[in-house]
C-alpha cells in the first residue's frame, strides 16, 4: 500500500507497531526503498508505552527513512538521533503549547492534530488550530484531520496549512491488507457513526460505532478508571492499556470476528467505494484543481 501511494506522486508514512519485531521493521523498510524509490515515513509512539521505541529508532536511523513522525510523548531523543542521521522529525501536536515546545527541541513540522482525526483525536477544529500554529511557529504546519476529498485539501492550505496528512480514507483500497469487513465498514459507515473510547488506549480514540463498540462500551469502567489515576501505578497501567488496546485494534483489522474495534475518522464520509490507491489519488488531484 505504502509503496503504490508513494508511486501515485504522495508520500506515506506506516506504524511501526504493525511489525511485531525490529527485524521485521527493517526488513520492510528496506523493501519499500527498492521498490517505491520515493520518500516516506514512520510513525513511532515515544512514550513508555512502546517498550520496543529505542530498537525501532536506531533502525529508523540506520536505515535512514526520509522523516519520523512521533506521538504520545517527548521527541526529544527522536529528534537528536534522527537528526544525526540525516533524518528528519515531524511531531504530533494538539495544542500552541506543545507545538513550541517541540519546535525548541528541533523539529522539521508539526503534524496539527484537530478534532476530526481518526485515531488519537485533538481537542480544537482546524480552524482554529492551523491559524494558531501559523502565528506562533515559524516550521511548517501539516493539518491531520477532517480532509477526505480535495476540495477539503485546498480548504485546508487555504486556512494556512502547509500539506495535509490523511488516512482514513485510504483504509478501503484494494492494496490495504486490513480485512475486507474492515474496507467495507468505511464504505458502509459514515462520519455519524465515529464516536470516541477511552477504552483502548486510555486517551480518547475515533472508531466506527459497530454493534460489538455499542455492547462494550466506549468508557472505561471504574477500576480502569481508578488505575489510570492512581499516581504509583498509571504510567504502567497506562502503557499496559495502551499495548492491549492497540492489539486489539490490530487483530480486528486484519480478521474477521464479530468483535470488531475499527479505528477511522469521520472522513470515511467520503468513502464510497473499495478502489485502487492510485485512483483515489487521482480524484484527490483532480478535485483540489477544481477548488
Amino acid at each position: 500500500m505504502t509503496t503504490e501511494a508513494i508511486k501515485a506522486g504522495v508520500t506515506a508514512a506506516i506504524p511501526a507497531l504493525n511489525y511485531r519485531t525490529v527485524d521485521e521493521l527493517r526488513e520492510v523498510i528496506r523493501e519499500i526503498k527498492a521498490e517505491s524509490g520515493g520518500p516516506f515515513g514512520i510513525n513511532l509512539i515515544v512514550n513508555k508505552s512502546n517498550f520496543l521505541y529505542k530498537e525501532q529508532l536506531k533502525v529508523c536511523c540506520e536505515e535512514k527513512v526520509d522523516f519520523i513522525i512521533t506521538s504520545l510523548g517527548s521527541p526529544e531523543e527522536t529528534i537528536k538521533s534522527a537528526h544525526a542521521a540525516g533524518v528528519k522529525v515531524f511531531c504530533d501536536v494538539v495544542d500552541v503549547r506543545y507545538a513550541k515546545k517541540v519546535e525548541s527541541l528541533g523539529a522539521d513540522a508539526i503534524i496539527a492534530v484537530n478534532k476530526e482525526a481518526g485515531g488519537h483525536a485533538g481537542p480544537m477544529s482546524y480552524k482554529e488550530l492551523v491559524p494558531l500554529l501559523k502565528k506562533e511557529c515559524s516550521i511548517p504546519v501539516i493539518s491531520a484531520g477532517g480532509v477526505g476529498n480535495g476540495h477539503e485539501i485546498r480548504e485546508m492550505i487555504e486556512h494556512g496549512a502547509d500539506g495535509c496528512s490523511m488516512g482514513s480514507v485510504f483504509i478501503a483500497s484494494e492494496e490495504s491488507e486490513v480485512s475486507q469487513d474492515y474496507k467495507q465498514a468505511c464504505v458502509d459507515y459514515g462520519k455519524d457513526d465515529i464516536v470516541l473510547t477511552t477504552k483502548l488506549s486510555g486517551t480518547p480514540c475515533t472508531v466506527i460505532n459497530t454493534p460489538y463498540v455499542q455492547k462494550i462500551g466506549t468508557k472505561q469502567n471504574a477500576l480502569e478508571r481508578f488505575l489510570n489515576k492512581n499516581k504509583r501505578i498509571k504510567k504502567w497501567f497506562k502503557a499496559f492499556t495502551f499495548m492491549k488496546g492497540m492489539k486489539r485494534l490490530q487483530k480486528a483489522a486484519f480478521s474477521s470476528t464479530y468483535k470488531t474495534v475499527w479505528c477511522a475518522g469521520p472522513s470515511i464520509e467520503h468513502v464510497n467505494a473499495i478502489r485502487p490507491i492510485g485512483k483515489i489519488i487521482e480524484q484527490l488531484k483532480s478535485e483540489y484543481g477544481q477548488g
